[in-house]
């Protein structure tokens, strides 16, 4: 089934607009508190956030490199999540800015509990920056994670379009365009967006809860898939699934099995320190 998977999925042109930030992982005794020192047993360095995390999946799944426009500091750390990305099958359409690249840092103790902490503004893509934003009447799925309005109606150009809920109410509702799949966190706070406050409504609206899978609407529960390994941590689970779920749905696959897809990859991503 693996292997016919990755058949219908190969080929498939598809495309991701959004942020990145370059993240210190670490693997502590304990998360700290006030007045505790915490000590790191692992470490690890990666260009991650929602938009690299899933183009990297998007790449994984489909066995092609996959354009990812975003925004980074001009700085070293810009220069090497592009230089990374590379090697996990992602092009980085960039546009530069003075200010210094995102960071943040991600700590997860001996219970798989995670922390996470971003330092800096969130460098954001817009469509009067200087890249191949033509390249996207192309595509047969497009995920969003960062931009403004203009940028998510260039992205409709796309056969599918999904998007995190991240990416505001406002710039939603002053696109007006239609998702295929908006696809975000029950359990965090953040990204919750009541149903009634759409203008188009999303065909589907997809709410994960972690290891007791989510919920669809319309649909209804779905049950999250059993890690084949030792879970190790989270971070990265939840874009992982949402790129699982853009790739079905780019191949035509009925949201079940798009979800199912997405399920198959969070629980992949949960066996591994890092989201890659």
């Amino acid at each position: 089934m693996q292997t016919a998977m990755n058949k219908s999925l190969s080929g498939l042109k598809l495309a991701v607009i959004g942020h990145q930030e370059w993240v210190n992982f670490l693997k502590v005794d304990t998360l700290p508190k006030p007045g505790m020192i915490s000590r790191a047993e692992r470490t690890l360095e990666e260009p991650a956030g929602a938009g690299a995390v899933v183009a990297a999946q998007l790449a994984r799944l489909t066995k092609t490199i996959v354009p990812f426009y975003t925004a980074l500091g001009r700085d070293e750390i810009g220069q090497r999540s592009v230089a990374r990305l590379r090697q996990l099958g992602v092009e980085c359409h960039v546009a530069w800015r003075d200010g210094p690249s995102r960071r943040g840092l991600s700590l997860v103790d001996q219970g798989g509990d995670r922390a996470i902490t971003v330092i800096g503004e969130r460098h954001t893509p817009h469509p009067d920056d200087p890249l191949p934003w033509e390249h996207l009447t192309l595509c047969d799925g497009v995920f969003v994670s960062a931009t403004n309005s203009n940028g998510l109606r260039l992205a409709r150009q796309a056969k599918v379009l999904t998007a995190t809920p991240r990416l505001g109410l406002h710039v939603f509702k002053t696109a007006g365009v239609e998702l295929d799949a908006l696809i975000g966190s029950r359990l965090d706070p953040s990204e919750q967006i009541e149903k009634d406050a759409w203008n188009p409504t999303p065909r589907v609206i997809i709410a994960t809860e972690g290891a007791r899978g989510g919920i669809v609407q319309p649909g209804g529960r779905y049950q999250a898939v059993e890690p084949t390994g030792q879970r190790i941590e989270s971070y990265g689970c939840g874009d992982s699934f949402a790129a699982g779920v853009t790739c079905g749905l780019s191949a035509g696959w009925p949201i079940k099995e798009s979800i199912e897809l997405g399920a198959r990859c969070g629980a992949d991503c949960i066996t591994r320190f890092g989201p890659y």
